[in-house]
């Protein structure tokens, strides 16, 4: 059997820790072979965002048409997209590929608190792109980005919140649980029959930069060896968490730190 192949559709960052780097070492850590469609590139590093240059949606479609001509793409994750032509783009593209697996992570701003997406490209997100997602994985700013309400309330009613994320139009909702309080971090999973908690310890750290983009293209690497979305939420789960907990002896940078992307591999080594 020949590697399972995923690309994702994402922005690129300078620093190494999220965006389509991040993704193509979840990938490779995952043992699946990644390639990728650059949407955005930017100038940034553990503390901030200086500039994002967003080639055209013309350029965007001609990657999209030239890795899905020659490869055979298991499953597709799509990260920063910020302008709605782009995403217009790559929702008129996937809809011609809509039996892959597809994961949604609904990028709107960095750790440093940067703006990634474009108000305007806020609805056309909902109606364009979620509606074509396996799964969508918010975090709790992001959700009430989506939902039009407050970060307060979505921490109220969590469940009831998963439904509404739900009704967007994907396959599955996971609704992270990152920037919550309490020893726990807990995610919940909503594939319009349940709500599956996946709790793990909450990790002190500051090393987070693209837990995010890791934990989605995770899903999109199980999704990709055939796993259902929730056996592949749960096995991204255990991986982020690992790489979360392995991220300090890193030491990258003077702000938000990467997390380990290869703590597994490190930890096999070191016997």
């Amino acid at each position: 059997m020949s590697i399972p192949i995923a690309v994702t559709i994402a922005g690129s960052d300078s620093s190494g820790g999220a965006g389509i780097q991040a993704d193509l070492k979840t990938f490779a850590a995952l043992n699946v072979y990644g390639a990728s469609v650059i949407t955005a590139l930017t100038a940034q590093n553990t503390r901030e965002v200086r500039a994002i240059h967003d080639p055209p949606p013309s350029f965007v479609l001609i990657q999209l048409e030239t890795v899905f001509a020659d490869l055979a793409i298991r499953s597709v994750k799509t990260g920063m997209l910020s302008q709605p032509e782009v995403i217009v783009t790559v929702a008129e593209f996937l809809r011609k590929h809509a039996t892959i697996p597809l994961v949604v992570d609904p990028v709107m701003v960095s750790k440093s608190e940067a703006t990634l997406l474009v108000d305007e490209a806020i609805d056309v997100l909902k109606r364009q792109l979620i509606p074509l997602a396996t799964v969508i994985t918010p975090n709790i700013p992001e959700a009430a980005i989506l939902l039009d309400t407050t970060v307060d309330d979505i921490e109220r009613r969590r469940g009831t919140v998963c439904q509404q994320l739900f009704e967007l139009g994907s396959k599955a909702v996971v609704l992270k649980g990152g920037h919550g309080e309490g020893p726990l971090s807990e995610d919940l999973f909503y594939d319009g029959q349940s709500v599956t908690s996946l709790p793990a310890p909450r990790i002190t750290t500051t090393n987070t930069h693209g837990t995010g983009c890791t934990f989605a293209s995770a899903i999109a690497a199980h999704l990709a060896y055939g796993k259902p979305p929730l056996p592949a939420v749960r096995g991204a789960k255990e991986y982020i968490t690992g790489a979360i907990a392995a991220a300090q002896a890193l030491k990258v940078g003077h702000g938000h730190g990467p997390v380990q992307h290869f703590f597994q591999q490190e930890r096999r080594s070191s016997y």
